[in-house]
């Protein structure tokens, strides 16, 4: 199955600075049963919310796998347990964020769920954890250090909900958005 994970770090791990974590990362999920097809530049891009710490280094992968939604996802959990992340705040300063942002054309657990986190408000979505999995991530076409880095690698990928391409949910951010998300190196 086809997925698409995000990945950002703004804080140091064992790994070292954020872009070494990131590509440290990429090299610890690569195994039999997942396969980096592609991945973006990294990217800088502001701590979000604003102000709430260093700023980001963030990238978009691509795989192939053979594990379900929820193994994969646990997987990258405990990716980000060994390079030390902790989970004491929503959005807060992080070692390792790794995000699975699709999943296939999966839609998980269900339509109704998901236009349930699709909707709430920014006010809420800040306090309020899911409880699982929810697929797509709901905040994709929100974010722009996640369609800009998408956008680079799969700009014709369409989103299963909203039924917009990378490129064009990109296309639809505030062009300052965009702007502040500036390209760096690969891994």
């Amino acid at each position: 199955m086809s997925a698409i994970i995000g990945l950002g770090a703004n804080l140091p791990s064992k790994a070292g600075v954020p872009k070494q974590t990131l590509c440290h990362a990429l090299t610890l999920l690569e195994s039999a049963e997942i396969e980096i097809k592609t991945t973006s530049h990294l990217y800088e891009t502001p701590c979000f919310p604003a102000g709430a710490g260093p700023d980001y280094v963030n990238a978009v992968a691509m795989l192939s796998t053979v594990l379900s939604a929820v193994d994969l996802l646990s997987r990258l959990h405990r990716v980000e347990a060994e390079m030390g992340r902790e989970r004491v705040s929503r959005w807060g300063q992080r070692t390792l964020d790794v995000d699975l942002l699709a999943y296939g054309e999966v839609i998980h657990p269900d339509l109704a769920t998901f236009q349930h986190w699709l909707n709430l408000p920014m006010k809420e979505q800040s306090k309020r954890v899911p409880e699982r999995l929810i697929l797509p991530h709901p905040r994709i076409q929100d974010r722009a250090f996640v369609l800009v880095p998408l956008a680079e690698i799969a700009p014709d990928w369409r989103h299963p909900v909203l039924g917009r391409t990378a490129k064009q949910m990109r296309d639809d951010l505030e062009e300052a958005e965009v702007a502040q998300v500036k390209a760096l190196e690969r891994c």
